[in-house]
């Protein structure tokens, strides 16, 4: 059993991981694992070169081709594509690893041992991580156990927070955003069969939602203003017809103010929170809290911010919604929020003093 891991820890492991050690993720498709291991080294300027074993049917795609030396006379393999010419570092991310042919796994035996691929050594600090997919679902190979000890086993299971971090940060469409904090279990979800409910399939395949299906979903509607239902069949071909129309009702019943109207613009937003409850609070507040930490804003508009999420702070007390600024605090408690935590809490000592009864061990 590996242990369980979520981004902000895989990033800590990564950075503390020596070189030398190779590393194993297990965890399903689409949740983010190859994108964060891309990231992490592209910042490091290690290059990243990633093979989908699964799709692989030639094992000279990643040791090269042999060939005859006409002076020794001997074989050798010429050096693939990918090989470092430089001989710098290289990170090797080795996707689908128990869905590989045994002849693919063959060669990746010696690259785990000694970082070797037929008989040629990577440049020295070169890193080897893999990722398995686990579940029923799957059609994968059995490992070697002499295979899997070499690596550093960790269950990757990245978080609600962590994705919505994640889709602040990279320009997720609002409504996906606000979609997925409302539906947690449309993100990851584990069974899930499509009923009908205006949409029909002819076929027995099923298609399911991930992470990097409701990018999709963004990437498609980011410059749509209206959403018809042409757009609603074609988010069901993306996350399926469940998600789909999941979707399609919570458009009708998006909150009608935005963090960002809110934060730059109170006046003249205000009264949008006249009929909201609690239930309205406790998700405004998370897209406050993701909006900032994205720092979706201008330098210049700093202070403006501070002075309306004061008015924000002083409109749930007069209101008497003591959760809801609970909720708030914890939000800002919690070590994923630390630009949040840094930004309203430093800087503004009016915030602090209406906060200071609902947190406990803020670290700043």
């Amino acid at each position: 059993m590996a242990i369980k891991i979520d981004v902000p820890e895989l990033i800590e492991i990564l950075k503390v991981t020596p070189s030398e050690q190779n590393m194993m993720l297990i965890g399903k498709h689409g949740i983010g694992k190859s994108q964060i291991i891309s990231q992490f080294y592209k910042k490091k300027r290690m290059k990243v070169v990633v093979f989908f074993l699964g799709q692989m049917s030639d094992p000279g795609d990643l040791i090269g081709l042999m060939h005859k030396d006409e002076l020794t006379g001997h074989s050798e393999f010429l050096p693939p594509y990918w090989w470092p010419t430089e001989n710098q570092p290289i990170v090797l991310f080795l996707d689908e690893l128990n869905r590989a042919r045994p002849e693919i796994l063959q060669s990746v035996q010696d690259l785990t041992l000694n970082k070797t691929l037929a008989g040629k050594q990577l440049p020295k600090g070169s890193i080897v991580i893999s990722a398995v997919n686990e579940g029923e679902e799957y059609q994968l190979t059995d490992l070697d156990p002499a295979l899997v000890s070499r690596f550093n086993l960790y269950e990757f299971a990245p978080t609600i927070e962590d994705w919505l971090l994640w889709a602040n940060d990279n320009g997720i469409d609002g409504r996906v955003i606000g979609f997925i904090q409302k539906n947690h279990h449309l993100l990851d979800p584990e069974d899930i069969f499509d009923s009908q409910d205006g949409l029909s399939t002819g076929s027995g395949l099923n298609k399911t939602p991930d992470r990097r299906a409701w990018e999709k979903v963004s990437n498609l509607i980011k410059r749509l203003d209206e959403i018809s239902e042409l757009h609603i069949k074609i988010i069901a071909g993306i996350v399926g017809i469940k998600a789909a129309m999941s979707f399609k009702k919570s458009l009708e019943t998006t909150l009608k103010v935005s963090p960002e109207q809110l934060m730059l613009n109170w006046n003249k937003y205000k009264g949008k929170l006249k009929s909201f409850k609690l239930k309205d609070f406790i998700f405004l507040n998370e897209q406050i809290i993701f909006w900032l930490n994205g720092e979706h804003y201008k330098s210049t508009q700093k202070q403006s911010i501070l002075k309306n999420f004061h008015h924000y702070l002083l409109h749930l007390k007069k209101v008497k919604q003591t959760e809801a600024i609970a909720h708030l605090a914890s939000m800002i408690e919690n070590d994923k929020f630390q630009k949040v935590a840094g930004l309203i809490l430093v800087d503004s000592e009016e915030i602090l003093t209406e906060l200071t009864e609902y947190i406990s061990h803020i670290k700043l």
